[in-house]
C-alpha cells in the first residue's frame, strides 16, 4: 500500500470525529514517529514530511555511508555499496536519504499503526471534549434522554455527547420520558481514565441564578444582580436581587405584573415557590426581608456568634418557620445568620435547652430544625402537625409537651 493511499484510509476518522486536518496529521506523525521506534529503535534520523492539504506524507531515512564492513548501526549506518545501489556516485562519509515505504514495515505494523491512531483520536476527541464542557461548568445546557436509569438519567447532546443526570441532582418532582429535552447546569466535568464525566444538576442554586439570566431581560444586561440564590428544590428558594439603577424596581422587574416574568422559572422548577427580595448590606434589614412573608416586629444580632433573635407577633410565626421550617431554614442560609424566633409580648417563655435533663438532646435538635426553640413555640402547635414536620413519634411528642406544661405550670 501507498503511503498517500494509507493516509486517505486514515483521513476518514477525520469526518466521523470532527477534528480538523491539521490536528490530524500531527496525531499521524506522532503515530509514525512510534511505529519507526519500535521498528528501528529510534527515529531521531528519520524525517516525516506530511503535506495537510494533499493529506500526504513521506517518510525519509537519513544514514552515513561508511566501508563495506564497518556498520555498527545499521539504522544510523549504510555501507557503500548498498549506498552505491541508491546512488552509483555516493562515497564514504556522505549522507544517504532513503525513502521508507509504509509497506516495509509490514502488514502487522500497519495494522498496529492504524489502531494507534484510533486510540490517539478518541484521546484527542475526549480531551477537546472535556475542554468544551469544563468551559461551560454553571451553565444551562439542553440534551434529550436518552436512558433511564434508577440512580440517573442518560442525556445525549446534538453531538451525541453522554451527560448524566443523577437522581440526587433532580427536582424530586421532575419526571422524564426517552425522547424529552431537559435542561439543567453543568454542574461538573470530570475526566476519569480516557473518558470525560459530564454531570448536570437541576437541584443547584446555580441552575435557579441562570434561569433569571436567560428569563429576565435586566438580569441578562446587567442591570439587576443576583446576589444569592439558596433552595430547597421543588419545593421553595430564595433570591436577593439589587440594581445600581435606583429608577429601576429589582424586585418587580424579575417578578413581572401577576408574577407573569417568573411564571416559567416557577414552572421549569416544578413549582417551586420562589421568594424574591431587594438585597442590603443592612444585616438586620436583610434578616427582616429575608423572613418574608412575615412581618417582623425587631431583629437583635450577634455578630460574633453571627446569630438573629427576631420578634414577631404570636400570630406572624407560622409564617416565619414556613411549612416544614423551610422558610427559615433558607432564610438562615440566605443571610448567613443562624435565626432564633421569639414571640413578641408572650410572658414566661423558657428554652428547650433548659428541659436538657428531661428531654434527649437529639429530641429537642428535631424542634430546633423546624423553628421551635422554646417552650410556648411547641405547646402552641397541634401535636398531629408535630408529628408531620418532624421525624418523631406521636408518644414523644406527648411526653415532651407533658413536660413543657408541667414546667410552665409551675
Amino acid at each position: 500500500m501507498e503511503n498517500i493511499a494509507l493516509i486517505e484510509s486514515f483521513s476518514e476518522f477525520k469526518d466521523d470525529k470532527f477534528i480538523d486536518r491539521v490536528t490530524l496529521m500531527a496525531i499521524l506523525e506522532d503515530v509514525f514517529r512510534n511505529a519507526l521506534k519500535k521498528k528501528f529503535g529510534s527515529d531521531d534520523n528519520f524525517d516525516i514530511i506530511i503535506n495537510p492539504d494533499k493529506g500526504d506524507l513521506e517518510i525519509w531515512r537519513n544514514r552515513i555511508v561508511v566501508n563495506d564492513g564497518e556498520v555498527e548501526e545499521p539504522n544510523e549506518e549504510i555501507s557503500l555499496s548498498a549506498a552505491r545501489k541508491i546512488e552509483p556516485d555516493f562515497e564514504v562519509g556522505e549522507d544517504v536519504s532513503e525513502e521508507v515505504k509504509l509497506i516495509d514495515l509490514g502488514r502487522r505494523a500497519i495494522l498496529a499503526l492504524r489502531q494507534n491512531l484510533i486510540s490517539k483520536i478518541h484521546e484527542h476527541d475526549n480531551t477537546t471534549i472535556y475542554k468544551h464542557f469544563k468551559d461551560l461548568e454553571g451553565e444551562i445546557y439542553t440534551a434529550e434522554v436518552h436512558h433511564i436509569r434508577h440512580k440517573a438519567i442518560i442525556l445525549l447532546d446534538d453531538e451525541g455527547n453522554e451527560i448524566i443526570l443523577p437522581k440526587d441532582r433532580q427536582i424530586p418532582s421532575d419526571f422524564f420520558r426517552k425522547g424529552d429535552n431537559v435542561r439543567g447546569v453543568i454542574e461538573s466535568v470530570e475526566l476519569k481514565g480516557a473518558k470525560p464525566t459530564i454531570i448536570m444538576s437541576r437541584s443547584s442554586p446555580k441552575f435557579l441564578e441562570q434561569l433569571f439570566f436567560q428569563e429576565i431581560p435586566e438580569v441578562f444586561d446587567g442591570l439587576i444582580t443576583v446576589k444569592k440564590v439558596v433552595r430547597i428544590p421543588g419545593e421553595k428558594a430564595k433570591v436577593a436581587v439589587d440594581s445600581y439603577d435606583d429608577r429601576i424596581d429589582p424586585v418587580g422587574a424579575c417578578v413581572g405584573m401577576k408574577g407573569s416574568r417568573i411564571h416559567g422559572i416557577v414552572r421549569e422548577l416544578g413549582n417551586e415557590n420562589i421568594d424574591v427580595i431587594n438585597w442590603t448590606a443592612n444585616p438586620q434589614l436583610l434578616v427582616t426581608r429575608a423572613l418574608s412573608p412575615a412581618r417582623v416586629s425587631s431583629v437583635k444580632l450577634n455578630e460574633e456568634k453571627k446569630t438573629a433573635q427576631v420578634y414577631l407577633k404570636p400570630e406572624e410565626v407560622s409564617k416565619a418557620i414556613g411549612r416544614g421550617g423551610h422558610n427559615i431554614r433558607l432564610a438562615g442560609q440566605l443571610t448567613g445568620y443562624e435565626i432564633d424566633v421569639f414571640r413578641e409580648g408572650v410572658e414566661e417563655d423558657v428554652e428547650l435547652t433548659e428541659f436538657s435533663d428531661e428531654i434527649d438532646a437529639w429530641i429537642i435538635e428535631e424542634f430546633k430544625k423546624i423553628g421551635m426553640d422554646t417552650a410556648r413555640s411547641v405547646l402552641e402547635q397541634d401535636v398531629a402537625d408535630l408529628v408531620k414536620r418532624t421525624d418523631l413519634e406521636e408518644e414523644t411528642i406527648l411526653e415532651v409537651v407533658r413536660i413543657l406544661k408541667e414546667e410552665l405550670e409551675d
